[in-house]
């Protein structure tokens, strides 16, 4: 199945991923009770298009996709993202608790980085490499006036709609560290984990507690997680990047 966001939506393309994401029911399954697996792309089979469990994600005016593959790398199959001007990302339906398994645990490499990336700019809204972590409302949690959005947007859309997100970015020229609303939306939180092109073309592990970082995003207490994507874009900057992801997990500690 394939997610096109509709026209109407993308003249604020970047702010629809965050719209769309994960709009069907699905669930991680435990392989231990310290750990939820929400992307185990090195049990795939190299050369199939898409990871078990994920969905791609499309732009209807953007023409251009991002080509995403199973790939051998060094022995251990990884996604591989190739983006020429252009912009799709690959999506999964997912129910965690973040209070139970807080800390996020994944591996990614870049071959290049982005001249024109810019974390304050729509016109530089462009990432080699980003993970999102979608949200769902709670009604308990919303204020009045974020009850009757959430619904009128129900209405207009006839589906879901996640009530926060963070994503995590390999960024440009923004430092490492920088924690910044996304420039169409303040629903959406960015953490820059790694920036710059210092440690292209090796393997990064990265580990970040989402629960802690939602607290400090957003100044509450967080929701269910209701999604995870992986995203690499390049059609606001007009420019290219390759990357590579590995295992995505949820721990417990």
């Amino acid at each position: 199945m394939r997610w096109t966001l509709p026209s109407t939506w993308i003249s604020s393309n970047k702010l629809a991923l965050l719209l769309c994401l994960l709009q069907v029911s699905g669930l991680a399954y435990a392989q231990s009770p310290g750990q939820l697996e929400a992307g185990m792309f090195s049990t795939a089979m190299a050369g199939k298009t898409l990871p078990h469990g994920w969905q791609p994600l499309t732009f209807s005016r953007i023409e251009r996709h991002t080509d995403y593959s199973l790939v051998d790398e060094n022995g251990t199959v990884v996604v591989k993202a190739v983006s020429d001007q252009s912009a799709s990302g690959l999506t999964r339906a997912i129910s965690i608790d973040p209070a139970a398994y807080p800390v996020i645990q994944w591996r990614w490499k870049v071959d290049n980085v982005l001249h024109k990336g810019d974390v304050s700019s729509k016109d530089g809204d462009d990432y080699p490499a980003r993970i999102y972590i979608s949200f769902a409302f709670d009604p308990d949690r919303a204020g009045y006036l974020e009850r009757l959005g959430y619904e009128a947007a129900r209405l207009i859309h006839g589906q879901d709609v996640p009530y926060r997100a963070i994503s995590y970015i390999w960024g440009s020229n923004s430092p490492a560290g920088t924690m910044i609303a996304n420039s169409y939306t303040d629903r959406a939180m960015m953490f820059v984990v790694q920036s710059g092109s210092g440690k292209s073309r090796q393997w990064v592990t990265e580990e970040r507690n989402v629960y802690e970082d939602y607290k400090k995003a957003f100044g509450e207490e967080p929701g269910m997680i209701s999604g995870v994507a992986i995203m690499t874009d390049t059609d606001n900057t007009r420019e290219s990047a390759i990357a590579w992801y590995g295992d995505i997990v949820f721990r417990n500690k």
